[in-house]
């Protein structure tokens, strides 16, 4: 990935630092599965299956967890 997706992890509310986790979680999955057409069939085998939605949750709130560090926890 040669362009610049994730400048940085500064964010002004804690709503902001949601996209950024999102996002990570997202890009995540396309550097370990680079074909669009693949994730594109096995996507079919978790969009039903709850245990892996929460897991994807889970990765979203860990990225999270690192957004919120980043910014201090939004401490004044």
């Amino acid at each position: 990935m040669a362009d610049t997706w994730l400048p940085s992890l500064k964010t002004a509310t804690p709503q902001e630092g949601f996209d950024p986790a999102t996002k990570m979680a997202r890009v995540g999955v396309k550097v370990t599965q680079p074909s669009a057409e693949i994730r594109d069939k096995l996507r079919a085998a978790y969009d039903q299956d709850t245990t892996q939605l929460i897991a994807s949750s889970q990765v979203i709130a860990i990225h999270f967890q690192t957004v919120a560090a980043a910014n201090n926890y939004w401490r004044d």
